[in-house]
């Protein structure tokens, strides 16, 4: 098996050269409109600037948003029928004319989606750990003057029309082969997740990481084990330092990414190895996770009625019986900005032949390159 990752360094605005109905999935996190770090990219265009110069916060808030509509369009136009889009984003504080107040980015995204006819499935709510001694903003012990504080981000989903359909037996087997386990769907379907910490990468510029927004790998590599088969084409618009390249390139999906600042480019070279590393160590993870679920449903006696015909353990739904994970084993770049990664691919087992499953590689010394902290 063999998996393809594209990136075009250019404007996300124009994705002429990708064809209508070619990508399964869309997984990306935009500049968030309004959070300063992002000021300077938006205020490339003129009227958002004078906007901002100005301090007419609501206007500068449309005009940014404006910006990231000529990208939603695209996203619809590229999506097979049935593909879904998971967007990352934040809503924003910012006082301007001494007047505090709340810019709600998620909103005016999912306003424009629905517009665009796209279905809004059940959101996620990403309750981001933080460390912060003093949580609270405004006028402290004082009522009305304190504010809420932020301390969760906004996973949007949505859905291109109706449900995707599988209509060949090769199409139908391989969804089943890319199921995940039941514990995971527990898990990963739940609208809030309250694992996952933010992730800030050394990337050694501090202006450079200014415009770096990253999300942990594990949001990319969960979204697109839930939302994609194996084979499909992941599409991220704003890919930043390549996360979701990263993760497709684990989960055994295609991908393609769109970065405006070429500045990335050494960065997402040089993570290519370490997010080989970084697959395999999350795959040996899930199939240790799995194993010992198993075990503690045993010992509390609880019946396990199925057993998955790749790896010969147990399973709890017959969905899971042909479920199966490509391991990555080499990543290698073929032509400029387009890399190849190869996989080992797993064998049936006979009935009653002993479970055969790769193990969790160590997290790697202190000192070695890693992509992801």
């Amino acid at each position: 098996m063999i998996s393809e990752h594209r990136i075009r360094f250019a404007d996300a605005n124009t994705m002429s050269d990708v064809a209508s109905q070619n990508v399964h999935l869309v997984v990306t996190s935009p500049p968030y409109p309004m959070i300063e770090m992002w000021d300077e990219l938006f205020c490339q265009h003129t009227a958002i600037k004078k906007a901002l110069h100005s301090q007419r916060g609501m206007t500068a808030f449309e005009l940014m948003h404006r910006q990231l509509d000529r990208v939603w369009n695209e996203i619809h136009r590229v999506l097979v029928p049935g593909g879904i889009a998971c967007i990352n984003i934040g809503d924003a504080t910012r006082t301007l004319e001494d007047e505090f107040a709340l810019y709600p980015n998620h909103s005016r995204i999912l306003a424009h989606m629905l517009k665009l006819g796209f279905s809004n499935l059940p959101n996620i709510l990403w309750r981001k750990q933080t460390n912060a001694p003093n949580k609270f903003m405004g006028s402290g012990m004082m009522p009305p003057g304190a504010y809420v504080t932020l301390e969760h981000e906004y996973i949007l989903i949505f859905r291109k029309g109706d449900k995707r359909l599988f209509k060949s037996q090769a199409e139908k087997a391989n969804r089943r082969q890319s199921a995940f386990f039941w514990e995971e769907r527990n898990q990963w379907f739940s609208d809030v997740w309250m694992d996952l910490k933010g992730t800030r990468q050394k990337t050694g510029d501090k202006q450079l990481r200014k415009r770096s927004g990253a999300y942990p790998f594990e949001l990319a590599y969960r979204l697109i084990c839930m939302f994609s088969v194996m084979g499909d084409t992941v599409l991220d618009p704003f890919l930043g330092t390549g996360t979701t390249l990263f993760a497709a390139a684990a989960a055994g999906r295609n991908s393609l990414g769109f970065e405006l600042e070429k500045a990335f480019q050494p960065l997402i070279d040089q993570g290519c190895q370490p997010a080989i590393e970084q697959g395999r160590r999350r795959i040996g993870e899930r199939f240790d996770g799995h194993l010992q679920f198993v075990r503690n449903r045993q010992a509390a006696s609880k019946t396990i009625k199925h057993t998955n015909q790749v790896y010969g353990f147990p399973v709890i739904t017959r969905q899971e019986v042909e479920l199966m994970i490509p391991l990555p084993v080499a990543i290698q770049e073929t032509v400029k900005n387009q890399y190849q990664v190869t996989y080992e691919m797993p064998e049936a087992l006979a009935i009653g032949q002993p479970a055969i499953v790769p193990k969790a590689i160590p997290t790697p010394k202190t000192g070695q390159l890693t992509l992801f902290d």
